[in-house]
């Protein structure tokens, strides 16, 4: 059975940090690149940050490049995003997802996690 699960979730004040982790299962890690996503309430899901296979290629989106940051363990088949500066608009729930190309579009996404609550307050 494949398992993506996010945590690392919780409220934190402006300007705060948080590290989410992504650990996965029942697929081949090592050959997919993972993604995170997030939604906030209202919103359509976007994009946030992605990492390649390896680890040595990465993309964020414009609103949290130089704040956040995306590394991956392929021996513990977990994906971390390090989350610092964080404003109240990252406040939505975050998932991560697997795919099979280094991608940026949700639909190139195979496999998805169950999302984790990030709140950010002012």
């Amino acid at each position: 059975e494949v398992q993506l699960q996010a945590s690392g979730g919780g409220l934190v004040q402006l300007g705060g940090s948080l590290r989410l982790s992504c650990a996965a299962s029942g697929f081949p890690f090592d050959d997919y690149a993972i993604g995170w996503f997030r939604q906030a309430p209202g919103k359509e899901r976007e994009g946030v940050s992605v990492i390649s296979v390896s680890g040595e290629r990465t993309f964020y989106a414009h609103s949290v490049k130089g704040r956040f940051t995306i590394s991956r363990d392929n021996p513990k088949n977990t994906v971390y995003l390090q989350m610092n500066s964080l404003k109240p608009e990252d406040t939505a729930v975050y998932y991560c997802a697997a795919s099979p190309v280094n991608a940026q579009h949700p639909s190139r996404y195979a496999f998805w996690g169950q999302g984790t609550l990030v709140t950010v307050s002012s």
